[in-house]
């Protein structure tokens, strides 16, 4: 039987290499500071990934209680994007839940299977289907690329006692690595909408709110966000946040979906989602 295609060659390029770079000022600051031994880090670092693991597994229980999951019975049609997203991007078991939230926001967390993806309610309200695409393969591919697991610990990592000179440095580290993840599983969302405008759309409603609901309220968010880069308080801004600028984001998946390798993973993964339909 053939066999899905899967894969990470949608990682954005310069990912891996912002991380090496984070864990060589980690592993220098462990040698020259007298303030974080060895053994003490590790310590800290298996302390901080046990609690980790601890506390999703928790939030795990507590979405399985409390929010909705979704599936074919309870949510057919966001059911069916759902599968259609992992179908392309094979990120392995992954339950999908709904919480009521007036917050335009999604996320992703565990370190065991199967890894959680939230949708906020009010996505739902919001986005067309195709928005919903991105904002769930955008997770899922945090997912594919070990995002959920590989933030517990590089923030381990990047969280070692150190003095405030080094911990300023080791978190700008961890928050330039973190970026860069977001551009890696905004590829992933557009791999799984298959629209750069409604990629670009989602990420305006995303960083409007609910302003840009209207058509009209979308090209005046569009007018803000194309601004943002025009400042230093904007570009200071970036710097200290997990997220690059939504500006920066659009302008990422524009030069993406112009590229040989995004058509040539497109085609692939389509392949896969008829696969997928002949089971």
């Amino acid at each position: 039987m053939r066999r899905p295609y899967k894969t990470t060659a949608y990682r954005y390029p310069r990912e891996q290499l912002i991380l090496g770079i984070t864990l060589l000022l980690v592993f220098g600051v462990i040698v020259v500071t007298a303030t974080a031994t060895l053994c003490l880090s590790v310590v800290f670092v298996l302390l901080f990934v046990a609690v980790a693991y601890s506390m999703t597994n928790s939030r795990h229980k507590t979405l399985l209680q409390q929010a909705h999951q979704v599936t074919p019975a309870s949510a057919a049609a966001l059911s069916g994007v759902v599968q259609e997203s992992k179908a392309r991007l094979q990120p392995g078991p992954v339950d999908v839940f709904v919480v009521p939230s007036p917050k335009l926001n999604a996320y992703t967390f565990g370190l065991s299977s199967p890894k959680a993806v939230v949708l906020h309610s009010s996505l739902l309200e919001t986005m067309d289907r195709d928005e919903l695409s991105f904002v769930i393969g955008h997770e899922l591919g945090h997912v594919s690329l070990g995002h959920t697991w590989l933030n517990s610990v590089v923030g381990g990592l990047a969280g070692i006692p150190s003095p405030a000179l080094a911990f300023v440095i080791l978190s700008m580290a961890f928050l330039w690595w973190n970026r860069a993840c977001e551009h890696s599983a905004d590829r992933a969302g557009l791999l799984a909408c298959g629209s750069l405008q409604k990629a670009m759309s989602t990420l305006v409603k995303l960083a409007a709110g609910e302003s840009a609901r209207s058509r009209a309220g979308l090209e005046r968010a569009l007018q803000s966000i194309e601004a943002e880069d025009d400042d230093l308080t904007g570009r200071l801004g970036e710097m200290m946040g997990t997220h690059p600028m939504t500006i920066r984001r659009i302008e990422q998946l524009q030069r993406y979906a112009a590229s040989s390798e995004y058509r040539r993973l497109r085609e692939r993964m389509d392949q896969n989602v008829t696969l997928e339909a002949g089971r």
